[in-house]
């Protein structure tokens, strides 16, 4: 790896995106500078063999030079609610997306802070799942980034705050995918195209 020069250098890594704490997530992206070109498949190796079990790199692309960060422009979030009708789900959701602003308060380090959350939904539907425990709702939420970060328990208590809806426990929260926006489809992509196709 490649460090900063100066009295007190530094590793060259960045962690672009980086999930919330307490999240789960298939879609996380760091940049690391190496002091010399290495094959990426022997990058991608040497970083597995030193990680804990669990925590898994997928893949390893060389940039093409292009800001990793700036592609990452909306995460694409699954949430599971506990004890959550669906039905009821789905109302909660027609009434949020009804509405233009939803004021929602977080503690931040320079202190309490009020956003509209509501701004940053790209999309928000509500699903069913029926397993061995009581049914539950899933929520599929796309959202876009930017400032203040909107994360998904703001969204969470935008509809606590607009429809009275609240899990039985603690909701999960798993990002299925970070990258470029699809203004269109309001989907999200694959940040590494760039990269690959560059090769």
């Amino acid at each position: 790896m490649a460090y900063s020069s100066g009295f007190n250098p530094h590793p060259r890594i960045s962690y672009a995106g980086a999930a919330p704490t307490g999240s789960a997530s298939e879609a996380e992206y760091l940049e690391i500078g190496l002091a010399e070109e290495s094959d990426p498949s022997e990058v991608q190796a040497a970083l597995d063999e030193a990680l804990p079990p669990g925590l898994d790199v997928l893949e390893v692309v060389a940039s093409s030079g292009t800001s990793l960060a700036d592609r990452l422009e909306a995460s694409h979030w699954r949430l599971t609610l506990p004890g959550v009708p669906p039905e009821r789900a789905a109302v909660a959701v027609q009434q949020f997306l009804g509405t233009d602003e939803v004021p929602v308060e977080r503690m931040t380090k320079k202190g309490l802070r009020q956003f509209n959350c509501r701004e940053a939904v790209v999309s928000l539907a509500s699903q069913s799942e029926t397993g061995n425990e009581a049914e539950c709702a899933i929520l599929q939420l796309v959202l876009r980034h930017g400032t203040p970060s909107v994360r998904p328990d703001d969204v969470l208590a935008g509809l606590r705050e607009i429809a009275g809806l609240e899990a039985d426990s603690a909701p999960l929260h798993e990002r299925l995918a970070q990258g470029p926006l699809d203004t269109q489809t309001g989907t999200v992509g694959d940040p590494l195209a760039p990269d690959r196709d560059a090769v």
